[in-house]
């Protein structure tokens, strides 16, 4: 018959307990930020100190909590989504796991619509993600009022951290707006998704396994969403209201095609020291 359980494993009472592992952040003797960085970057992480000295910062006191987002970095998630924020055109917004993270080209859209925004003027983020572009406009036209919609879950959610909850609204492009800015809306951005369906897998892991594909797939072309936005935007935009739309270079021509199918006049304006790439269209005026 075989010894009973409770008399086949050690008394953990009479046994003595093994050594604790050293703390890194308590351990005088201990480099955090130098064995962080070799670890980053021995992963390819190409600005390893960078990066090993926030995530020092977001773990101050904590070692297994630091060691869970250091997990969470070298498994490829992007730093933002583990950090919980983003510095993005001068505001910090939250970020929530499997939310897209802000590129920082797209503050070109910010620039543009800030410079036409007057107060009381009605600002629409349309595929807001986490609402950063709705948040860096408010926080430099603090009178202008704010809408933002997007159709995943997540994102609302997040949106909802970074904006006043009940300016942002969940629905698929135009069908998440409430429909009094019907015709009222003075400035629409929109950063939908334009990368082509088949160039999903070669992007890099962070953005291909960690973000939502519904914020980075445009379908066959890359251009889906942007149909859609150019059939909608003169119904949605006040007379003299402007679309911002980011776009890739290779896309420039077709997406100003359908623009102009539309009815709206479109013009491209180009940051080379961000690479980015946008497309400002106006309702074409009648004669």
């Amino acid at each position: 018959m075989p010894e009973p359980l409770s008399q086949s494993l050690p008394d953990p009472l009479s046994e003595p307990l093994p050594d604790p592992l050293p703390d890194p952040l308590s351990d005088p003797l201990s480099d955090p930020l130098g064995d962080l960085t070799a670890r980053l970057r021995a992963a390819g992480s190409v600005f390893a100190e960078d990066e090993a000295a926030l995530l020092l910062d977001a773990a101050p006191d904590r070692s297994e909590n630091l060691e869970a987002l250091v997990v969470r970095r070298l498994g490829g998630e992007p730093l933002e989504q583990v950090l919980g924020w983003a510095d993005f055109a001068g505001v910090r917004v939250r970020l929530l796991p499997g939310v897209f993270v802000p590129r920082q080209r797209t503050a070109l859209l910010v620039d543009l619509a800030a410079a036409v925004l007057a107060p009381g003027d009605v600002v629409v983020d349309l595929c807001c993600g986490s609402g950063a572009l709705l948040a860096a406009l408010l926080e430099r036209r603090p009178g202008a009022i704010g809408h933002a919609g997007d159709l995943d879950a997540t994102a609302v959610a997040c949106a909802r951290l970074n904006l006043s909850p009940h300016s942002v609204h969940q629905g698929d492009l135009y069908d998440a707006l409430p429909d009094h800015l019907r015709g009222r809306i003075d400035v629409l951005v929109v950063n939908a998704p334009y990368v082509p369906t088949a160039a999903i897998a070669q992007l890099p892991p962070e953005a291909r396994d960690h973000e939502p594909h519904l914020a980075l797939d445009g379908g066959p072309d890359g251009l889906d969403l942007h149909r859609r936005v150019a059939r909608g935007a003169c119904a949605w935009l006040a007379p003299d209201g402007m679309l911002l739309i980011e776009v890739s270079p290779g896309q420039l021509s077709a997406a100003m095609a359908l623009l102009a199918r539309a009815g709206l006049v479109p013009e491209a304006v180009e940051d080379p020291e961000r690479a980015a790439l946008a497309v400002r269209a106006r309702p074409r005026r009648l004669e």
